[in-house]
């Protein structure tokens, strides 16, 4: 009895470790709807610093009819910004991949089998139409892990056909498709169903990545806020493989 008055008690919040890779991003300047030219990537790739960021995989928009950006595209932009930051002293690793669009282009690419930009274990980032499922999403993930790639879903937080039904996003994650919520979710920022289903994605532990998504100034804004949120510090609990990009 008088021993276990001197038990240790459990602290109220375990220690868990800081997020210090991002790996989805529009920083990559003039090739999509993110940052116009490299002040403003500059810009942004300081106040990641600030926030302790040690390395960002950026990941332009790849879509057939808009943004029509090749790895050679992509990667020519990462080697300038690359060097700029270099002779910055900027304390930080700059990485590119992309974020494919689920289109006739996309299906196109996976079945002539032409390489695919990827991060860490071959993962590829891709994101559908907002408002409506993708027939080739089934087609997609066997495809992609057909040929070696890991799949993972941008945001699925974010689109409405998921707002009633979740079902088919689980089954999805049940297939291998990993799922790579936007910490901005978290803030309601998009909208208050997205924040939801983040939360209970969180909660039920099927979150595998976190990611920024940052266009601009304003993402990083409410980033700040996010960070003292309860959400992201039980999403720094789980296993996430943001953690292993860092090799």
């Amino acid at each position: 009895m008088i021993f276990s008055l001197f038990k240790r008690k459990k602290s109220s919040t375990e220690y868990v470790s800081p997020l210090t890779v991002d790996m989805h991003s529009h920083l990559l300047p003039g090739i999509d709807d993110g940052c116009a030219d490299f002040d403003q990537s500059i810009a942004l790739i300081e106040k990641f610093v600030e926030l302790g960021y040690k390395k960002l995989i950026m990941t332009p928009h790849v879509m057939g009819d808009f943004y029509k950006n090749t790895p050679e595209i992509i990667l020519d932009k990462l080697d300038k910004l690359t060097d700029i930051v270099k002779n910055l002293g900027l304390p930080i690793e700059l990485g590119a991949a992309a974020e494919y669009y689920l289109d006739e282009s996309f299906m196109e690419r996976l079945n002539k089998q032409e390489k695919l930009l990827s991060f860490g274990d071959r993962y590829v980032l891709f994101e559908t139409s907002f408002m409506n499922s993708s027939p080739y999403i089934d087609t997609a993930v066997f495809q992609l892990q057909s040929l070696g790639y890991k799949p993972v879903l941008a945001h699925p937080e974010r689109y409405t056909y998921f707002f009633d039904n979740a079902t088919k996003l689980y089954e999805l994650q049940e297939r291998g498709v990993h799922l790579q919520v936007n910490l901005n979710s978290l803030a309601g920022y998009y909208s208050k169903p997205s924040k939801l289903i983040a939360e209970k994605l969180i909660a039920d532990r099927k979150v595998s990545f976190l990611g920024s998504d940052c266009h601009g100034e304003r993402h990083l804004t409410v980033l700040q806020q996010v960070r003292a949120t309860d959400y992201y510090k039980k999403a720094l609990s789980l296993d996430l493989l943001n953690h292993t990009l860092l090799a």
